[in-house]
């Protein structure tokens, strides 16, 4: 949730006007996706966070409890398993304020996304 006050502009300014206790998570998801897509477009899509090449790769998102993970529902249908002990929906994945964020699935469902914009098999348009 971030502060009604502030309308960020960038994702540093999204990830300073989210609340404390989630800034340094939010600093680890944007770190890992930039790694994991090289040279994507970054900004703000619908408030949040995304990360683009043709299309619309992942965003995320601060709430109170968790983080927002959003990779489209092709990416948490192929992560299915891997994703067994976080709560899902069809195009969403929350991870928690209190655990370590898994960097490492972050990783590889950016990475997958990256590979379904290049074929074209992305969902989202920008």
């Amino acid at each position: 949730m971030l502060s009604k006050k502030v309308k960020p502009t960038t994702i540093e300014e999204y990830i300073d006007a989210a609340p404390a206790e989630a800034q340094e998570k939010l600093r680890q998801m944007h770190a890992c996706i930039r790694e994991a897509a090289p040279g994507a477009t970054e900004g703000l899509k619908w408030g949040m966070p995304a990360y683009s090449y043709n299309r619309i790769l992942v965003t995320f998102a601060a709430f109170k409890n968790h983080i927002g993970f959003y990779p489209t529902p092709s990416a948490v249908k192929a992560f299915e398993k891997s994703l067994s002990k976080y709560k899902t929906a069809e195009s969403s994945i929350q991870f928690s304020l209190d655990k370590p964020l898994p960097l490492d699935l972050v990783t590889r469902i950016t990475k997958f996304r990256v590979q379904e914009s290049l074929t074209g098999d992305a969902k989202w348009k920008e």
